[in-house]
């Protein structure tokens, strides 16, 4: 069992983590050129800046916003991926709004729950808060990566 300082120095690292990581991907779509690029598809590239970063947001607004913070929030996975063309201040709109509500989920959390059973079910698996937390940084940074390699494929001056 954790201890209450070393727990809350745990969630307030996982706020500044989440901030710094969907701060990155603002700027990832800031840097496109040509901003249609956002939602350009090539050859086995199915999934576009675009899609990953709608992606990335409904799925912290789901699991950190709805799934610990209690918001009212209602995912729409096959949406993240279905919606096309949407402006790039349209997108960066969205982290905001994500980085805000996963801002305030973890910062009302009870630091104890660190180690309690994580509520919503995700795997075939049971598994507690930090685990399920330090999760939701990998698949952001993964993702994070792809849309910085579809920037670089793709955005050609």
């Amino acid at each position: 069992m954790m201890n209450h300082m070393l727990d809350q120095k745990l969630v307030d690292s996982f706020v500044q983590l989440f901030d710094r990581d969907l701060d990155k991907l603002a700027a990832e779509l800031g840097k496109y050129l040509h901003e249609a690029n956002i939602w350009v598809t090539r050859r086995d590239i199915t999934n576009p800046a675009g899609n990953l970063c709608l992606h990335l947001c409904g799925n912290l607004q789901h699991y950190i916003g709805h799934g610990i913070g209690h918001s009212s929030y209602v995912r729409d996975r096959d949406k993240e991926f279905s919606v096309k063309g949407l402006s790039r201040a349209e997108l960066l709109k969205e982290i905001e709004t994500t980085k805000s509500a996963v801002r305030d989920a973890l910062q009302r959390m009870d630091p104890a729950l660190l180690t309690e059973p994580y509520p919503l079910p995700v795997f075939d698996y049971p598994m507690t808060h930090v685990h399920f937390i330090i999760h939701l940084l990998a698949h952001f940074g993964y993702h994070l990566g792809q849309v910085n390699y579809h920037r670089r494929l793709i955005d050609i001056a």
